[in-house]
């Protein structure tokens, strides 16, 4: 029987304790070795609704068939699963309530919890995730050494975008609009892209909109007056739609439009017939659900009535990072357990993290390699362009201008230092 994510973790403590413990319930061939706890707290309510139903049920059927195919190394995984509402100082509440429990690996999806909790995750010594999302700087593993971002950070993102431009057309004496919201989220590239802008020759603007998104026509009439050759859109949720909406509308050519991660099938489903063909956008993971992973997935919890929830999201986008995030989570601990054996600490995970060589969880992501300098694991990703049904890859796997991705993080770290001087 598959259930609701939103109704299981509702919008109190007492509704998401009980689905915890009935994740833990579920466990099979109940393996008599202790339980791997870990924590993921997110926003099922307020800002990141857009995705967090379908990441948080590919993360809890990925945790299923990994336990129906015994565990890591014998251990269960037990899933705490909880709605801090993007709200930091709910996430702190719930993030000391799960470390009281034992779990020693967390993940918020979501930017101002995880930037609030960071301090008290490398002070605990337990390691968080920040999948696509927090501060860039959270890459520096010398600075953050419990924070492990496991993927392009939107820097990274931007910079495998433009390298595709650069590739198709070039980018000397182009125009590129960047189109965002207005928040630190959407402000994130915008260092990067400054920097690009003066060593490949390329004018670059930028046009802000207000949050949450649903209003940005006086930002798309600016972007006409400016003609630009190619539009970056950097927004989430409905927002992206709105996005391309406007650009379209005001003469921009789905083939010059190119989105952040956040860009769904659904938000492409809801327009009609080719108009949106073209439409490019960076991919952290593939989609579909012909991977290794997402067959036994299908065939062991889906068929076998074991889902977490819809069954027609399986294979999307939003679902399938959260069967990435999950993965990477469990292939640090096997190696953790590997090397430095039971019982499972914090310092032991951080050690299996860093420990991640070529990691792809069968085909699903590019090569994960992680070290304990490097905690974006290299900054890789793919372009994909809308065919009218779904993404399709345009490149390989790969990675771009991470030399200046890394000059801007130690530049954040020297403002940082002197700031913390006065």
């Amino acid at each position: 029987m598959r259930h609701s994510i939103r109704s299981m973790v509702g919008s109190g403590l007492a509704g998401a304790a009980i689905l915890a413990a009935g994740l833990a319930g579920g466990v099979a061939h109940a393996q008599d070795k202790a339980p791997i706890k870990a924590a993921t707290l997110l926003d099922f309510t307020r800002v990141y609704t857009f995705l967090t139903d379908e990441y948080s049920q590919g993360q809890q059927d990925y945790i299923k068939l990994l336990n129906m195919e015994g565990g890591i190394d014998g251990h269960p995984v037990e899933l705490i699963v909880r709605d801090q509402g993007s709200q930091p100082q709910q996430g702190i509440a719930l993030y000391n309530q799960a470390r009281q429990e034992g779990a020693i690996f967390f993940d918020f999806l979501s930017t101002p919890v995880a930037n609030a909790v960071m301090p008290r995750a490398n002070e605990d010594h337990l390691p968080m995730m920040t999948f696509a999302h927090g501060r860039a700087d959270a890459i520096d593993g010398q600075r953050f050494p419990f924070v492990f971002p496991s993927a392009a950070i939107y820097r990274s993102q931007a910079a495998l975008l433009l390298q595709y431009m650069d590739e198709h057309g070039g980018l000397k004496d182009k125009k590129i609009a960047f189109v965002h919201i207005d928040s630190p989220f959407g402000r994130e590239p915008l260092a990067l892209l400054e920097a690009m802008a003066k060593t490949k020759g390329f004018t670059l603007k930028a046009f802000p909109y207000a949050v949450p998104g649903t209003e940005q026509s006086a930002a798309w009439t600016d972007v006409r007056r400016f003609r630009p050759d190619n539009v970056i859109i950097w927004g989430a949720g409905p927002g992206q739609a709105v996005s391309i909406r406007g650009a379209i509308s005001n003469g921009i050519s789905p083939k010059s439009i190119y989105s952040v991660i956040w860009l769904s099938e659904t938000d492409m489903r809801s327009f009609q017939g080719d108009a949106v063909v073209g439409v490019k956008r960076f991919t952290a993971v593939n989609t579909g659900a012909d991977s290794a992973i997402l067959k036994r997935i299908s065939e062991k919890v889906i068929d076998a009535g074991k889902g977490t929830g819809d069954a027609k999201v399986v294979g999307s986008t939003y679902y399938n990072i959260g069967v990435a995030s999950m993965a990477i989570m469990a292939q640090a601990a096997k190696q953790a357990l590997d090397t430095q054996g039971a019982p499972l600490t914090g310092d032991k995970l951080k050690a299996g993290f860093e420990m991640i060589k070529d990691f792809d969880a069968e085909g699903l992501m590019p090569p994960l390699t992680i070290t304990d300098k490097d905690h974006q694991g290299g900054g890789w990703g793919r372009v994909s362009e809308w065919d009218g049904d779904k993404w399709v890859p345009l490149n390989d796997w790969g990675h771009a201008y991470q030399d200046v991705v890394w000059q801007l993080v130690r530049d954040d770290a020297e403002k940082a230092a002197k700031e913390a001087k006065k």
